[in-house]
């Protein structure tokens, strides 16, 4: 089944409408103010701030890979969405008012003033290299999924992809930012809501007998609860890793902490940041459910699903969407998938232009900045961030598994970023070389776990995915020891 004209029209419409509404706000007052660029004016309303958390948390990484791990497996993905009450309670009651009250836009200058120009330095280079990674790695993503289902050229998939986001990113700033994931988001969500009718009305047993069938399949479960598995998926290891990114998240990433400044005042930040937070829950559970549907659809339907297909896992929701959606849902489906992608990637380069303009070029070129350079540099670091991502996705086109790959680098990436943070908040007497000291321990751990454990093998094999929380306790406790000992 090929795709239909109808389909593509509306995937068109999509990303030409999309582009034209970004763009315009480049016409609007404050356009070429450097601040509205970077935070909105402070005047984008709470709902718009909480869809467009809820997006940028919502790449096509989730979109597609958890209905592919819940119909491989079973629902333990679902494990690492359960930890973000934690996350945005602790955002809502700490994060959000030390963001509130801090001089700067960038997440990063609290770690200056606690440890010293190293300290930002390090962490806001952790980010970037981490949120290009990640972008490259949520486009590659897209253009397979999008070749698949539509039978275009990934190369050119990840390039038009890149290039119109980077458009109404670039000319929009961040009110375009925001309000282009706000649409976004709504997409994404009917278009959920509109595969799961349809696995409704495909399954030829009832809803109620095809739970059944999963039930007995073991398709809800959430891992094994054992203390002594740390070598495996089980529900404490995937909520350790759950845990520990959602806090990086919520705490220390720019693509968040940019939209708690950016809100009228701090109850309306608290209260986007929490709201945005909860949409992601119902969010998660539509895709695993959407995961254990196919299963049962495949189930149901013995033969169907061409093998091929079936063998990889990430194929069967594309195939699905493609093959078995009506003309014009199936449209509207490729462009939620689309629109998972653009919303992440959007908010990473307007965060990350952020970044450099606030961490690096008033830092070391102050005598250069002004109104005009800064508004010309961060329209152009937009410009670079996406050519980087671009570059990022075109490299992992040969990996076996991008997303394996990136799984595999995000604790790596991320620096020990948490930990250092905590530090600075929780441990007042921690000196800055301390800290440095600390910081090199918890990435060692983290690449040893993540790498080394071929080489010098533990007696018990420990999961990637701890590599992050193995990683952030070690920097923490080693730096709160380092302290204690000056002390005596």
């Amino acid at each position: 089944m090929q795709t239909s004209p109808l389909d593509l029209a509306i995937i068109a419409i999509y990303l030409i409408g999309i582009v034209l509404f970004g763009c315009s706000f480049y016409f609007r007052k404050g356009a070429k103010d450097a601040g509205t660029f970077m935070s909105g004016g402070g005047r984008i309303p709470t709902w718009a701030i909480a869809l467009s958390i809820f997006a940028t948390q919502v790449s096509s990484i989730s979109f597609l890979a958890l209905p592919a791990k819940a119909y491989l497996s079973n629902w333990n993905c679902f494990v690492l969405t359960l930890t973000v009450p934690i996350a945005a309670f602790v955002a809502a009651k700490w994060f959000v008012p030390f963001y509130r009250k801090t001089n700067s836009i960038s997440a990063y200058t609290y770690l200056e003033e606690r440890f010293g120009p190293w300290a930002r330095i390090y962490a806001s280079a952790c980010f970037l290299v981490m949120q290009t990674a990640r972008s490259g790695v949520i486009l590659f993503l897209l253009a397979l999924t999008l070749k698949s289902a539509l039978g275009f050229s990934c190369l050119w998939i990840i390039i038009i992809t890149g290039i119109v986001t980077m458009l109404y990113s670039m000319l929009g700033g961040f009110k375009a930012v925001i309000w282009a994931d706000a649409i976004q988001s709504l997409i994404l969500i009917v278009g959920t809501i509109a595969v799961i009718v349809t696995l409704i009305i495909d399954t030829p047993c009832g809803v109620g007998e095809g739970m059944r069938m999963a039930w007995d399949a073991g398709k809800f479960s959430l891992g094994s609860f054992s203390l002594r598995e740390w070598g495996t998926e089980t529900f404490w290891v995937s909520f350790g890793y759950g845990l520990c990114v959602n806090l990086q998240n919520f705490g220390i990433d720019q693509s968040f902490t940019q939209r708690y400044i950016a809100a009228k005042d701090d109850r309306s930040a608290v209260r986007s940041a929490f709201s945005g937070a909860m949409m992601y829950i119902p969010g998660t559970l539509l895709f695993v459910l959407i995961g254990t549907g196919l299963w049962i659809f495949g189930s149901t339907h013995p033969g169907m699903i061409p093998s091929e297909v079936a063998a990889q896992s990430d194929a069967v929701f594309p195939w699905y969407i493609v093959n078995r959606l009506p003309h014009g849902l199936s449209g509207l489906l490729v462009a939620a998938i689309i629109a998972a992608a653009m919303s992440t990637i959007a908010a990473t380069l307007n965060s990350g232009s952020t970044v450099l303009l606030e961490d690096y070029f008033k830092r070391f070129l102050p005598e250069k900045a002004g109104e005009s350079r800064n508004i010309r540099f961060l329209r152009s670091m937009t410009v670079v961030l996406t050519v980087l991502a671009i570059g990022v996705a075109v490299a992992v086109m040969n990996v076996k598994s991008a997303l394996t790959a990136w799984w595999s680098m995000q604790s790596v990436l991320s620096g020990g970023m948490l930990g250092l943070f905590l530090l600075g908040i929780f441990s007042r007497r921690t000196t800055s070389t301390q800290a440095a000291i600390a910081t090199v321990m918890g990435v060692l751990v983290v690449v040893y776990i993540t790498f080394g454990q071929k080489i010098l093998p533990l007696p018990g094999f420990i999961h990637l995915s701890l590599s992050i929380a193995l990683g952030t306790l070690v920097l923490f406790f080693t730096g709160f020891i380092l302290a204690s000992l000056k002390r005596r």
